[in-house]
């Protein structure tokens, strides 16, 4: 193996950890707003339901006052 095969090989293996660097951050990124999207949905999901609790007590609280 001469010189110039080990140079084209060596660029070759730089090349390939690059890619898969690459990959890694794009998976990364792609998990990432995933969890994001989640922790929205999850949010906005939590929200809805403080609202519809807060709309049953107001209405429990009337239908006492109205009973008295």
């Amino acid at each position: 193996m001469n010189l110039n095969d080990t140079k084209t090989r060596i660029r070759s293996i730089i090349m390939n950890l690059m890619y898969e660097e690459l990959a890694r951050a794009h998976s990364r990124e792609r998990l990432d707003n995933a969890r994001a999207e989640r922790r929205s949905l999850h949010l906005a999901r939590a929200r809805r339901l403080a609202r519809r609790a807060e709309r049953s007590a107001q209405a429990a609280k009337l239908h006492l006052a109205r009973a008295l």
